[in-house]
């Protein structure tokens, strides 16, 4: 009977261990998933600090170049008018009597004076167009690369999506025609660059939803009585079904082949748009009709997240 009973004790006892085990086991893989979580989070966040930095880099180095090629041309457009001018001076009192010197007239016919005149004035207007989106796409890098900054200040989030556009539009142009139907937002109390970041992230998501070639469209507006603002991505992709919708915001979950995504930058964006801005994110999406995803942000900053 006593030998019974202390079979039955160490059973339970065994069970009680096994139990025990088995919890601090869940605890583990819990705590295990927790520390990937914050490992991926904060390689993402470095790797786009370096992506900033970067940027940052990139746009300082090409400024200064731009800034003297930009002078430069303006010197230059100067001194091909005052050329100009001199040369009608020249044609208007040599007369036809010029064209009988050989020299002059083989000059003249190899020069191809009135192609000339139009061509340099073309060049010279092309070569001041590309200038100014260089210098552009310079403010845009520099907009979009501060990174480090994580203080809250009133943004425009349009010139926000904006410039984040101008950012990734090599991402894009191959994949989709880019559609804007931008609100009349008020400023927004914000962290500028963590916000270009997720709008970045639902950009580059749209595109790679894309098959072959589709529409992509960017909106914006303000939700209710003002309190609070919204922009959105629609893409014509594939779309996705119910399951996959569900996790979509989870870290590490990614539908791409391998290499291609790492399944942090959705995980990140709703990171920065509901634990550091007390917003909102919500995705809308069915298999072979697209996807859209909604951001909501609160015009007062995360200190007005709830409403």
């Amino acid at each position: 009977m006593e030998q019974n009973e202390e079979i039955a004790r160490l059973t339970r006892q065994l069970a009680e261990a096994n139990a025990r085990i088995e919890r601090e086991q869940r605890e583990m893989t819990e705590l295990l998933g927790k520390v990937e979580e914050a490992q991926g989070q904060v390689l993402q966040s470095e790797k786009m600090a370096a992506i900033g930095q970067l940027a940052a880099g990139v746009a300082h180095e090409i400024n200064n170049p731009v800034g003297f090629v930009n002078s430069n041309l303006g010197t230059l457009k100067g001194y091909v008018d005052k050329l100009l001018k001199l040369l009608d001076a020249y044609e208007r009192h040599a007369g036809p009597a010029a064209d009988e010197v050989p020299e002059v007239a083989e000059a003249r016919r190899e020069a191809d004076i009135g192609y000339l005149r139009q061509d340099i004035v073309d060049l010279l207007r092309e070569s001041e167009e590309g200038l100014v989106r260089v210098k552009k796409i310079v403010q845009d890098l520099k907009e979009f690369s501060h990174v480090n900054d994580v203080t809250c200040q009133q943004t425009d989030l349009n010139a926000g999506m904006e410039s984040t556009l101008n950012v990734v539009r090599n991402e894009l142009k191959y994949k989709a025609e880019v559609r804007k139907e931008y609100g009349d937002l008020p400023p927004v109390t914000c962290v500028a660059a963590q916000i270009n970041q997720v709008f970045m992230n639902l950009l580059v998501n749209a595109a790679q939803a894309i098959p072959e070639h589709g529409t992509i469209t960017v909106r914006s507006g303000i939700e209710g009585t003002g309190e609070w603002v919204w922009f959105e991505v629609a893409d014509t992709g594939k779309g996705m079904p119910s399951e996959v919708k569900a996790r979509i915001f989870e870290p590490f979950f990614t539908t791409k082949p391998v290499g291609k995504g790492t399944g942090l930058g959705l995980s990140l964006s709703y990171d920065i748009v509901v634990k550091k801005h007390g917003g909102r994110i919500e995705v809308e999406s069915e298999p072979g009709k697209g996807t859209t995803f909604r951001v909501w942000l609160p015009v007062a900053g995360p200190a007005a997240d709830e409403s």
